[in-house]
């Protein structure tokens, strides 16, 4: 049995891409008010969309340290040659953290963790280049290597209806937040470093749209590959998603395709309805 590869739910992969692509998800877990759930398996977009939309308190927790041991040692007890195993940024969760004290307990030999530095289809797409590494033939070392390479090099932007959330969750400054309330403004974000950093501002949100695809369109040029993949996520705003998906594939010819993804609790109980991200990644290595 080949490298497995772990993730977990902030990567939003599309529906079925995770058991095409022998992908294993550890999920995240969700507080709607009393309600618990896993993100993704009790809990799904809608209801994270709605809760939040009533102003129920959504808040998210990272999965405990036994959780990954079950997995890894599952895996490894099935014949797996070792376990690659990739996470949303240590900025923004403690996932990654739980996954380090899991492969320390199962060895640190037989299980990478990595860092993505990213999150939603950043982190996505690096899992995906694991797995194809690892369906490959690749070594721990190799595989590894594929999800570090292309976490490194995708871009992601995004646009929120709101800052609040953001706020709440503790991702972004009050200052901040209360700057972009009192004016008005729909904000612009990206993934730096493994955080969640303003860019800059639009007034509406057409133009907020307009602005993702300028950005998305420089980030694949600058990306100097052959072809780029794209991926568009959401909460609550599918339409909207589509118009996006649809005006990328115009304006970006390098695009080997753009899936589109709607986000759960792990990361859309932080971004708030009406949210609208985009995510570039090289196709090449």
């Amino acid at each position: 049995m080949p490298v497995a590869v772990v993730t977990d739910s902030s990567a939003y992969l599309p529906d079925g891409f995770a058991a095409r692509h022998a992908v294993h998800v550890v999920p995240l877990h969700v507080l709607i008010d009393d309600e618990s759930g896993l993100d993704g398996v009790d809990i799904g977009p809608a209801e994270v969309a709605a809760a939040l939309g009533s102003k129920r308190t959504v808040t998210t927790s990272r999965p405990n340290p036994d959780e990954f041991v079950a997995v890894y040692r599952r895996l490894l007890d099935e014949g797996a040659d070792g376990i690659v195993s990739v996470h949303l940024s240590r900025e923004l969760s403690g996932t990654w953290e739980s996954a380090r004290l899991a492969a320390q307990e199962v060895g640190g030999d037989r299980v990478r963790v990595v860092d993505s530095r990213t999150a939603v289809m950043g982190l996505g797409f690096a899992v995906l280049r694991a797995a194809s590494a690892a369906i490959g033939g690749g070594s721990g070392e190799a595989v590894e290597d594929a999800a570090v390479d292309a976490a490194a090099r995708t871009t992601a932007f995004f646009v929120v209806d709101t800052l609040e959330y953001l706020r709440r969750g503790g991702r972004i400054g009050s200052a901040a937040a209360f700057l972009g309330t009192a004016l008005a403004v729909k904000p612009v974000l990206h993934v730096e470093d493994g955080r969640i950093v303003p860019l800059e501002k639009v007034r509406t949100t057409n133009r907020a749209v307009l602005r993702l695809v300028d950005l998305a369109e420089q980030a694949a040029a600058a990306t100097n590959a052959t072809a780029v993949e794209l991926a568009v996520h959401h909460l609550g705003s599918y339409e909207r998603a589509a118009e996006l998906a649809t005006r990328l594939d115009e304006r970006i010819s390098s695009a080997s395709g753009c899936v589109v993804s709607e986000l759960g609790a792990a990361i859309g109980a932080h971004t708030g309805p009406g949210m609208l991200g985009v995510v570039v990644c090289p196709a090449d290595r």
